[in-house]
C-alpha cells in the first residue's frame, strides 16, 4: 500500500519511526517531511503535503503526527474529500476505517507510545471500510455537506 506521512517537530522521533515500520512491512511510503529536526517548523506545511497526496491518490492512505495530534487532524480535515481521525489506541484506529472509511490517521506523538503507534498505524492499513449501508448513507450526507453545503433532511 501507498502510505504518505507528515508531522511536525513534536512527532520527529516518532516519524522516523514509523517510516522505518511501514517499509519494512512492505509499504510504499512517502515522507512528506520534516526531514530534519526544527523546533520551529510548523505542521501544516508537512500535514497539508500529505493529505493532499492522499487525496490525489485515492488507493493511497495518509498518517498524520504531531504533539497531540489534534491540530494535524484539523489540517488534514481541510483537505476536499478527506476524511482523518484522531486515534489514541487500535480499536478507535480500526473503526475509523470501518465505519468511516477515514483514509488519514492522526497520532500525537507526546500521548503515544512508538508500540501503541505502528498498532494503531497497522490496524488502520489493514483494516477496510464496511461498506454497511447505515455508514455509507452517513458518509453520503458529509460529501453532500462538504460539497455544496445542503444539510440532511430531519429526521
Amino acid at each position: 500500500m501507498r502510505v504518505h506521512i507528515g508531522g511536525d517537530h513534536a512527532a520527529y522521533e516518532l516519524l522516523g519511526e514509523l517510516v522505518t515500520f511501514l517499509e519494512s512491512q512492505g509499504h510504499e511510503v512517502t515522507n512528506h517531511g520534516p526531514h530534519a529536526y526544527d523546533a520551529e517548523d510548523d505542521y501544516p506545511v508537512f500535514v497539508l503535503r500529505a493529505a493532499e497526496a492522499v487525496a490525489a491518490d485515492p488507493e493511497s492512505l495518509g498518517v498524520v503526527l504531531g504533539g497531540s495530534g489534534n491540530g494535524e487532524q484539523m489540517a488534514a480535515n481541510k483537505v476536499k474529500g478527506i476524511r482523518a481521525a484522531l486515534c489514541y489506541n487500535t480499536e478507535l484506529a480500526t473503526l475509523a476505517r470501518e465505519h468511516n472509511d477515514a483514509q488519514v490517521i492522526a497520532i500525537g506523538a507526546r500521548m503515544t507510545a512508538v508500540e501503541e503507534a505502528t498498532s494503531m498505524v497497522a490496524a488502520f492499513l489493514d483494516t477496510p471500510f464496511s461498506q454497511a449501508p447505515r455508514h455509507r448513507r452517513r458518509l453520503d450526507m458529509v460529501t453532500a455537506y462538504e460539497t455544496d453545503g445542503t444539510l440532511p433532511p430531519l429526521s
